[in-house]
């Protein structure tokens, strides 16, 4: 059983009733739920996820302290730390985890600090543009099981799609470096002889090109351990997953190199494919650097697109 589904079952069995039980009055203005860092938040854990920070637990997510107030904060606390030690033969932690507590008693407003910056999810603009994605990932992904009182349901649904303005503009900057790093850099430095730069090449492009897959999908792109898993499971390019993965495990010499050159351009055809699909472009070639700045030609606030085109990534 998934840790997500471990977590539900133990918030239904034990967390559910102690909270209806013990604080009734307390209940409307609460949430319950499993998001935010670790695998198990995006059904991504197995067995050797269990080596360190996983625990049978869920997350009791408050208002700030004018709806529920410090002395009622420490009893849920109290309470959920009562909670059976033990759950489908999982025991539950007794210290914080790396990174600091993932599960029990939390402000929303500190929850949203960590991830975000902000105490309210409400985003300026610099921030959109600069945030990582694994943040803002880490804020809607998992899930919510009650939330009455609707304050952190109506945060992740205000955040879970960026501006679309702050999409292409990210989307712009990937799309240089793609051109930069695979079009152009990987074989001249292999012609200079530079083994480990050209290597640092295929690893630019296969970073900036599933990012770019990301925002073509409209998704936020987890923590890079998790990268290729998540661009496996996207709507549209999750072959790319196998390519890159390719790129990234193989070697430079020449049969190889020569592969490797035509993998990159059949990428890059792919991802102009889809930037035509969506109407994201009006380039008409194969050249990623032309599609990047018609893409950034088509950011309706000046501001954003009269910034560097790699001012987002």
């Amino acid at each position: 059983m998934k840790g997500l589904e471990i977590s539900k079952a133990f918030y239904d069995e034990y967390g559910k009733p102690m909270l209806e039980e013990r604080f009734p009055e307390l209940v409307p203005y609460l949430a319950a739920g499993l998001i935010g860092s670790g695998s198990e938040c995006y059904g991504y854990d197995d067995e050797v996820s269990r080596d360190h920070d996983f625990e049978p637990g869920f997350c009791i997510f408050l208002p700030g302290e004018e709806v529920v107030d410090r002395k009622a904060a420490f009893a849920l606390e109290r309470a959920y730390a009562g909670l059976p030690r033990e759950f489908m033969g999982l025991r539950r932690a007794l210290v914080s985890p790396v990174g600091g507590a993932r599960h029990g008693v939390i402000r929303t407003a500190d929850f949203l600090m960590d991830k975000t910056g902000t105490n309210d999810g409400v985003l300026s603009l610099y921030e959109w543009l600069t945030l990582p994605d694994y943040s803002l990932s880490e804020v809607v992904n998992g899930e919510i099981f009650e939330d009455r009182y609707g304050g952190i349901t109506a945060v992740r649904d205000r955040l879970r799609h960026r501006p679309q303005d702050v999409r292409l503009k990210k989307l712009a900057g990937h799309l240089l470096l793609m051109a930069q790093a695979g079009q152009y850099n990987y074989l001249r430095c292999l012609r200079h002889g530079e083994t480990g730069a050209a290597q640092l090449a295929v690893t630019e492009f296969v970073k900036n090109a599933m990012a770019a897959a990301f925002l073509l999908n409209d998704a936020y792109q987890p923590y890079y351990k998790w990268s290729f898993r998540a661009l496996r499971e996207l709507d549209k390019l999750p072959f790319m997953a196998e390519l890159l993965e390719y790129l990234l495990t193989t070697d430079n010499e020449k049969d190889t190199r020569d592969e490797k050159i035509d993998v990159m351009e059949g990428i890059a055809a792919d991802v102009i494919g889809e930037l035509q699909a969506q109407g994201l472009t009006q380039a008409v070639c194969g050249d990623l650097e032309k599609h990047a700045y018609s893409v950034n030609d088509r950011i309706a606030d000046a501001q954003i697109r009269n910034m560097h085109i790699l001012a987002a990534v």
